[in-house]
């Protein structure tokens, strides 16, 4: 990706409310490109999910 694309996108704000929203101890375990993967709706990491599992809900009905 090049650096003007870079500049140019935005986050999505409904995901950046969600990071935020996350409690300090796991926000400090979230690395900088797990945080920018996620906010840019970029597939995300593994090792992101398995940080923040427990505080998302799946689209169409909630967890199974």
């Amino acid at each position: 990706m090049s650096d003007t694309d870079k500049t140019t996108r935005k986050p999505d704000p409904d995901r950046v409310a969600f990071l935020r929203s996350l409690p300090m101890e796991v926000k400090e375990q979230i690395t900088g490109d797990e945080a920018e993967a996620f906010m840019f709706a970029v597939d995300i990491p593994q090792s992101l999910y398995e940080k923040i599992k427990d505080f998302i809900t799946e689209e169409g009905g909630g967890k199974s």
